[in-house]
């Protein structure tokens, strides 16, 4: 069994340019990306988050430590900023040490962004309520660590 590295790629939109809407949508961007496809923290390597230039209220890093990613290395910055583009959009990519080939990784792209990729955009069924569970669990143990939010 050979382990490599692979990118995981994912996007969605933001409503609004405001601390917790951003954290709220990375974070489930984020955890979908984990949950489908089982991702621990332990096997990735690094992980890149940027934005549109219209969001800058918080970096969306923040929501990887919220889920628990304390020792992964983690990196925001801004898309360029072309004419037309989609906006308010926040964009990950995962580097991941897996044994998975690269047609078995599933991409996430959720609400506008999904036109980012409409051949990435059919996810299996997803159980929201339990998502938003797994979610919370998260960052209720964030908060227990005391750390700075």
């Amino acid at each position: 069994m050979r382990v490599v590295c692979r990118g995981v790629r994912g996007a969605t939109t933001v409503e609004e340019n405001t601390r917790e809407a951003i954290l709220r949508e990375t974070r489930k961007l984020l955890a979908l990306m984990i949950r489908l496809n089982d991702i621990r923290a332990e096997d990735v390597a690094s992980a890149i988050f940027t934005t549109t230039p219209d969001l800058n209220a918080e970096f969306p890093a923040l929501a990887a430590r919220q889920l628990g990613w304390w020792d992964v290395p983690l990196l925001c910055g801004h898309e360029m900023n072309v004419p037309g583009q989609l906006p308010r959009v926040v964009r990950i990519l995962v580097h991941w040490n897996t044994t998975k080939r690269q047609d078995e990784i599933l991409h996430v792209y959720l609400k506008e962004a999904a036109s980012l990729r409409p051949d990435q955009a059919q996810l299996p069924p997803i159980d929201w309520e339990e998502l938003e569970t797994w979610i919370q669990e998260q960052l209720d143990a964030f908060r227990q660590r005391g750390v700075p939010q």
